[in-house]
């Protein structure tokens, strides 16, 4: 092999490493739909139902590119298994991280609309109270470790 191919195949296999956190993505926690997170954030029930309509216009798409990265994912590992050629290892990672980026920006996109149903003060509060549960849930995934 040459040093060339290696060090690609060493990139595309830390990539793969790397995009690891989206196989078992869930799209995030339903916090508009939380009770003590409704309360915490003084939400209303329109806006708890606006961010769940901005959430349910989205989920569809989200699986079903999803769906579709696990699919290519696949197909990028069986052709780097296969020791397929150089050429058409690059073709499938650029499809793979076309969908990724993708994926990532219609649930930033997502996000970001829920986001605009709150108020200023809102935000601030919603912010902390995420920094909250990921502190209070990383614990439980570095526990399991």
């Amino acid at each position: 092999m040459k040093p060339t191919l290696a060090r690609r195949l060493a990139l595309v296999l830390a990539l793969l490493a790397l995009a690891a956190p989206l196989r078992g993505q869930s799209f995030g926690f339903p916090w508009w739909r939380d009770a003590q997170f409704q309360k915490d954030l003084g939400l209303t029930s329109d806006q708890s139902a606006r961010i769940d309509g901005v959430f349910q216009s989205n989920i569809t798409l989200l699986r079903q590119k999803k769906a579709e990265l696990d699919q290519q994912e696949a197909e990028l590992s069986r052709l780097i298994a296969a020791n397929a050629d150089e050429g058409g290892v690059v073709r499938q990672v650029d499809k793979v991280e076309a969908i990724r980026g993708g994926l990532n920006k219609t649930r930033t996109l997502m996000l970001l609309r829920m986001r605009q149903v709150l108020t200023p003060e809102q935000r601030v509060i919603l912010n902390k109270l995420h920094e909250q549960w990921d502190k209070d849930h990383s614990r439980g995934r570095r526990d399991r470790r």
